[in-house]
C-alpha cells in the first residue's frame, strides 16, 4: 500500500478485514450516507454542472471538483447525480476524507485499481469503470497541481 497517502491507506487496510460481502456493504453504505460532506457547495458550483467536471464513464452521474488550498494541496468535492448511486457516492466520501489536503504528488500516484481494494474484485465491469474514472480524475486534477 505504499502507493496510498496514509488516510487512504488506513480504509482500504479496514475493509480488507472485512471479508463478509454483506458485512462490506453495509459498511460502504455507511460511509455512503455522509455524503452530504463531500458534496460540491453551492458556492463552487450548482447543477447543471460544467461537463469537464463530470466523470464520463460513470453511470452514477458523478462530478469532481478539486480546490486548491493555500497551502497547494486540494480540497475534494464531488455531485453524484443518480440518488441510488451508493457506490459512486461512498468512493467521493472515501476519496474526499482521505486525500484530501495529501500532497498532491501522493494523490495522482494513487492507483485507479483502489476501487477494487474497496468494492471488492467481482464489482460489476460498467460500476467499476465508473468508480475508477472518479479516482482518474482526482489523480489528473492533482498531476495537474505537481506542474
Amino acid at each position: 500500500m505504499a502507493d496510498y497517502p496514509q488516510p487512504l491507506a488506513d480504509i482500504v487496510d479496514d475493509l480488507s478485514q472485512i471479508t463478509d460481502r454483506n458485512e462490506r456493504a453495509e459498511y460502504l453504505i455507511e460511509i455512503a450516507d455522509r455524503f452530504d460532506t463531500a458534496r460540491v457547495p453551492p458556492e463552487i458550483s450548482s447543477r447543471p454542472h460544467p461537463e469537464e467536471n463530470h466523470v464520463q464513464m460513470c453511470e452514477s452521474d458523478a462530478y469532481v471538483f478539486p480546490i486548491t488550498q493555500p497551502d497547494g494541496t486540494q480540497k475534494y468535492y464531488f455531485d453524484v447525480l443518480n440518488p441510488q448511486g451508493l457506490s459512486a457516492m461512498a468512493m467521493s466520501v472515501i476519496l474526499s476524507e482521505t486525500l484530501s489536503g495529501q500532497p498532491p504528488q501522493q494523490v495522482a500516484s494513487v492507483p485507479t485499481d483502489v476501487v477494487f481494494r474497496i468494492f471488492g474484485k467481482e464489482v460489476a465491469m460498467g460500476k467499476g469503470q465508473g468508480l475508477m474514472g472518479i479516482v482518474s480524475m482526482v489523480q489528473q486534477a492533482a498531476k495537474q497541481q505537481t506542474k
